[in-house]
């Protein structure tokens, strides 16, 4: 017996049927986070005024200079823009060729996805590519995940760096992102997935109904295959740019304290840093998509926390819901208008 599951190609019109419906499932899925996170920042305004009074809040809330604010939008577009030569670089290593302009909007498009679990919903780029070129799902899926794993990994560096350069909760730090890194051992070390794989062809022929998994272990195993040649290099090269990038948007947390009027020296920016990457991947191991919730509790905390002399729970409240809408939906608009885009080329 062999460990290979001869099937049809899954790159027919079913499979494209089946890829699209599950896109459809993931936009609903923005669709209703966007509302939750619409009631977690009347939730986060509702218990300031309460706290602090309705008037200590509004006047916070409109003292904001947009200036400062524009600033900072710029900075994470900018942030989220320097990424695409790692994607460009993973579909090179991959054998798949796209114009720049297309490939760079199709790139900006999985950004639609980020606020689902894990950020899977990136692999909608898959599809688009798949209608666009023809290639298989499985062939550009390795860039996918590849783009997911060193954002996460910058992340975690920007934060367990900021957390020993301010000197406080490193363990807390060194073990959340570690916790963090865990899920990207099953896809990026095959031995898990062979052990299960020759479990399934030993019993699919018992239990007819395990056919229906045929497609999934076919693609996986095309996943592998074309993974490999990405190289640890390319990993290298994408965190040169990654913490960079994972850096600006921590100095755009930074803009958008000044905004509020906040003084802040630039010793205090590693502080700041730590505050923008550990709320955000506290958020990030708990699998609640978007974070929501968790990184806007952590960051009015810390805000709070560590500046106790100069942001009041009013100015921490204000402070992460106008960061949130420029980190979070910000660029999720962004990727929509990138998304809305690239669907001409979904065709049959």
């Amino acid at each position: 017996m062999t460990g290979e599951i001869k099937i049809k190609d899954i790159d027919g019109i079913r499979a494209a049927k089946q890829y699209r419906k599950a896109v459809g499932s993931a936009r609903s899925a923005v669709y209703i986070i966007f509302a939750l996170s619409l009631l977690t920042f009347a939730a986060i305004a509702a218990i300031a005024m309460y706290k602090e009074g309705v008037n200590a809040f509004v006047a916070t809330f409109e003292s904001v200079n947009l200036r400062y604010f524009a600033l900072a939008l710029g900075i994470i577009l900018f942030s989220y823009t320097i990424r695409y030569p790692k994607w460009s670089l993973y579909l090179r290593r991959l054998g798949v060729r796209i114009p720049f302009w297309r490939n760079f909007a199709i790139y900006m498009s999985m950004y639609s996805m980020d606020v689902t679990p894990g950020r899977w919903g990136r692999a909608i780029v898959s599809y688009t590519m798949n209608r666009l070129s023809g290639v298989h799902f499985a062939r550009t899926f390795p860039a996918v995940v590849a783009d997911i794993f060193t954002d996460f990994l910058g992340f975690a560096v920007i934060t367990d760096v900021a957390a020993i350069a301010v000197g406080r909760f490193v363990f807390v730090a060194l073990l959340i992102t570690t916790i963090l890194m865990v899920p990207f051992f099953f896809v990026y070390v095959q031995t898990p997935f062979n052990y299960v794989k020759s479990k399934f062809v030993k019993y699919r022929r018992r239990w007819g109904v395990l056919r229906r998994l045929d497609a999934v272990f076919s693609t996986a195993t095309l996943y592998f295959k074309h993974n490999k040649k990405l190289g640890f290099g390319s990993f290298i090269y994408s965190m040169v740019i990654t913490i960079p990038s994972m850096f600006l948007n921590g100095m755009a947390l930074y803009v958008t304290i000044l905004a509020f009027g906040i003084p802040l020296h630039l010793s205090q920016i590693p502080v700041i840093i730590f505050i923008f990457s550990s709320s955000l991947v506290l958020g990030m191991v708990t699998g609640i998509p978007g974070t929501l919730g968790v990184t806007d509790v952590a960051l009015i905390g810390q805000l709070q926390i560590f500046f106790p002399a100069t942001i009041d729970l009013s100015a921490a409240s204000a402070i992460t819901i106008f960061f949130r809408i420029a980190s979070v939906w910000f660029v999720q608009g962004f990727g929509l208008v990138a998304l809305i885009y690239t669907m001409r080329y979904w065709k049959d």
